[in-house]
């Protein structure tokens, strides 16, 4: 009976021509051997049988552009024998062989070679060219510096680099380094400043020559990540860690990662709760009521809140709050009468302020943590210092009667309304003005996290998304909820700031898809208007409301499993089930 002979595994069964060469994989300074031959040093196209066959079931991939893009990834992983296996077997190669050639002699130190063979590649673009022979001749240049070589080093510099007529500004420096090197005697390579590892050379070639001819490092793992992004930003629920995404399947969240479920019920305020706040570590949360209090609530680590400090000793209702930048104290503002600074550990006040005639109606921490903003019912806004010495002030329209006052991550804008339906940027430094102009009476808005985002919130029931990087421009509207007669705020929240939140004098809070606009839920439970909505930046999964009815619910995304001991001593009342009671 005949036998049939054994055959060894493909990768033992590879034979790889010393003459073939691929491109850098894991930072090496070497460069791998794969079939082919350097003799033909002409550019040629990269094609195999079939070049113009199409991949996939909607004809969009070319199939040689995707066999060098995996061979690229191969090489990139440090699968080197697996990529020059798949270059054999399919015929395509990922670089020809006189882009090998030209790879072999940049890290080698062939440099009047390299750009002959730079030459010959077949680029139609002469400006990169004569770029990529800079860098290389500037790469000799510092080499022959680094070898004491001074004279060598001068005429490439005069004969070689100067005649590509690129780059003055650099051509003066590399002179200039001359001079310094003849005053330095025994300079070292890591002291020349500019000379870099050949690899490193290499590296920044691939990024200038186009990526036909060399394949970027890490094509396909950017493709890739871009699917799953796009993918991301089209799914209206993902409000989960990216790391949870698999390439195994397309992507797409449900519901069960909005909160839109009662976990939790305060109680502990007498009065209509006006403002929420979540810090900016996502440990505590603030509310303001019409009680003449401010409450700040301590998160625990199973999610639950429970009171950590009431703080009383406003003679007016308290309208809203501020977390200082560490979020180590607190500023309280009451309507039309002072601002204090609370100590968060302790609950002690730390400082009253208040200025002779007009009252304040708006705070808001700088950056550093130094100093603190108000509005004042002149209509003016004053920075301060902690201690209560006033720094600066801005007179004349800057801020209404009652606003919300901002200030950017950089601390160099300063955001408030200034008219009924016109919000002031305005730069402290340089004083430039720059305004957002609505159409509607503005009762509210909210800064993004990044500070490029601006939510506001209008009489007429709309909230609109502003992009205010540059001049500001109209990006978003969001529209359901009902507002009448009180100021309604909103938010962004969610992981990315995906979403936004708003309060509705229909007692429900809802939530929109922030790039699609989509309205995602309505959430019920409410006896009374919501005035005020903040989701936690920690969690993306916990959001809080105030309401008229004098309570704050914690919205989540299933109810609580630990029972608390005093919840109702603490003013707390938790739900049942995920139901409040």
């Amino acid at each position: 009976m005949g036998g049939v002979e054994d055959e060894e595994p493909a990768l033992k069964r590879m034979k790889l021509s010393s003459k073939g060469l691929v491109g850098l994989s894991n930072g090496s300074s070497t460069v791998e051997p794969i079939g082919g031959s350097s003799s033909n040093l002409m550019a040629r196209p990269l094609s195999s049988e079939g070049d113009d066959e199409i991949v996939g079931s909607k004809g969009v991939i070319k199939r040689e552009e995707f066999v060098r893009i995996i061979a690229r990834a191969l090489y990139s992983l440090g699968y080197k024998k697996s990529g020059a296996y798949l270059e054999e077997e399919s015929g395509i190669h990922l670089h020809s062989s006189v882009v090998n050639l030209f790879m072999q002699q940049i890290l080698d130190g062939d440099w009047d070679q390299s750009i002959a063979t730079l030459n010959k590649i077949g680029l139609a673009d002469e400006r990169i060219v004569r770029e990529a022979s800079f860098l290389i001749l500037e790469q000799k240049y510092f080499e022959l510096l680094d070898g004491e070589k001074v004279m060598d080093a001068l005429k490439t510099l005069r004969t070689e680099i100067a005649p590509l007529c690129f780059n003055s500004g650099r051509i003066r420096e590399l002179s200039s380094r001359i001079v310094s090197q003849c005053g330095q005697v025994g300079t070292s390579r890591q002291d020349i400043v500019g000379v870099r590892s050949r690899s490193k050379l290499l590296e920044e070639l691939q990024k200038l020559l186009p990526p036909s001819v060399m394949i970027p490092e890490k094509r396909l793992e950017h493709l890739v990540e871009q699917a799953l992004i796009l993918q991301r930003e089209a799914c209206l629920f993902h409000n989960s860690l990216d790391k949870e995404m698999s390439l195994y399947s397309d992507h797409h969240c449900g519901k069960t990662q909005i909160p839109c479920r009662t976990l939790q019920i305060l109680e502990a305020h007498d009065d209509e709760v006006w403002f929420v706040q979540f810090s900016h570590n996502g440990k505590y949360l603030a509310s303001a009521s019409n009680d003449r209090s401010a409450i700040i609530w301590e998160v625990d680590m199973n999610g639950g809140l429970s009171i950590k400090h009431k703080l009383s000793g406003h003679l007016k209702p308290v309208s809203s709050v501020s977390w200082s930048p560490n979020d180590l104290e607190l500023l309280t503002c009451g309507v039309e009468e002072a601002v204090r600074r609370w100590d968060v550990s302790t609950g002690k006040c730390l400082q009253v302020y208040e200025k002779t005639g007009p009252g304040l109606v708006s705070c808001a921490w700088f950056p550093s943590g130094k100093y603190i903003l108000f509005g004042l019912s002149d209509k003016s806004i004053c920075m301060w210092e902690l201690d209560g010495k006033e720094v600066e002030s801005w007179k004349g329209q800057r801020t209404l009667k009652i606003s919300d006052l901002e200030i950017s991550g950089d601390g160099e804008q300063i955001l408030s309304i200034c008219k009924d339906n016109a919000i002031l940027l305005f730069n402290k430094e340089t004083k430039d003005e720059r305004f957002i102009d609505e159409d509607q009476t503005i009762t509210s808005f909210s800064l993004s996290k990044d500070s490029r985002f601006l939510l506001v919130n209008l009489w007429n029931e709309e909230i609109h998304l502003w992009n205010i990087e540059s001049h500001p421009k109209l990006v978003g509207k969001y529209k359901s909820h009902r507002r009448s007669r009180f100021i309604i705020r909103s938010c962004f929240g969610g992981l990315k700031q995906a979403f936004i939140a708003s309060g509705s004098e229909d007692s429900q809070v809802y939530i929109w898809h922030r790039s699609s606009g989509d309205l995602i839920e309505a959430l019920p439970g409410h006896s009374g208007a919501v005035n005020c909505v903040s989701w936690n930046p920690a969690n993306p999964h916990m959001l809080a409301s105030a309401s008229d009815d004098g309570t704050i619910r914690i919205w989540g995304l299933e109810c609580l499993n630990v029972k608390y001991q005093n919840a109702y001593t603490n003013g707390v009342h938790y739900c049942n089930g995920g139901e409040p009671r």
